[in-house]
């Protein structure tokens, strides 16, 4: 039997911290979990956790490096021949999908919640963030091949494209099962991105 090395039982301490955090977020929410019942829940200790997370919310920036590793991935799969309306329901459609199927409902009120909390970085507002970068190349191609004004504003109009994600999202956990949310979030941004050609820069 091959002995696994220090490396690989931290890195398996790690995943199991890990799994265990999001897990306990996603049925109790963000705000009634400690640090305790993480540590107890996934037979860890203190010291190791502290030695992979600096809080429990840290937790959650780990897991906002996988989601926007999925945004990645999923650029690489678009036609570089669609439009850019194309290009952004498309990224909406599979944000949501993603989000609702692979994080669910709870666990994405739990990060709502916490993402409120203003002593903690804030993942949402993090313009090095995978997705903002997405966007921000998708309206400068748009602006490059005439399909929006020279003078978008490449930053402002990304964030303002994000906020109609954050919005829908809000939305969906605020109206619950009657609400559609990849219907609803298509809706949404074509609505908006009709009227990208009268904003100001």
């Amino acid at each position: 039997m091959i002995k696994k090395t220090r490396e690989q039982q931290a890195e398996e301490t790690k995943q199991r911290i890990y799994t265990t955090a999001l897990k306990l977020f996603e049925t109790k929410g963000f705000n009634h979990v400690s640090v305790d019942e993480i540590v107890r829940k996934s037979k860890s200790s203190k010291g190791a956790f502290y030695g992979h997370f600096t809080s429990k919310y840290d937790i959650f920036l780990e897991k906002f490096k996988e989601i926007d590793s999925f945004y990645e991935a999923f650029v690489q799969t678009l036609s570089p021949q669609l439009k850019f309306e194309d290009k952004i329901i498309a990224l909406f459609n599979a944000q949501m999908t993603y989000l609702k199927e692979d994080l669910g409902e709870d666990l994405m009120r739990s990060v709502y919640t916490s993402g409120l909390i203003k002593s903690e970085e804030n993942f949402f507002a993090n313009s090095q963030r995978s997705l903002y970068k997405i966007l921000n190349t998708f309206v400068q191609e748009a602006v490059s091949n005439g399909e929006l004004p020279p003078t978008t504003n490449i930053e402002k109009t990304g964030m303002l494209i994000s906020r109609c994600m954050r919005g829908t999202l809000y939305d969906w956990l605020s109206f619950g099962n009657d609400f559609q949310l990849n219907k609803e979030a298509e809706l949404f941004v074509s609505i908006f991105l009709k009227g990208l050609n009268r904003m100001d820069s």
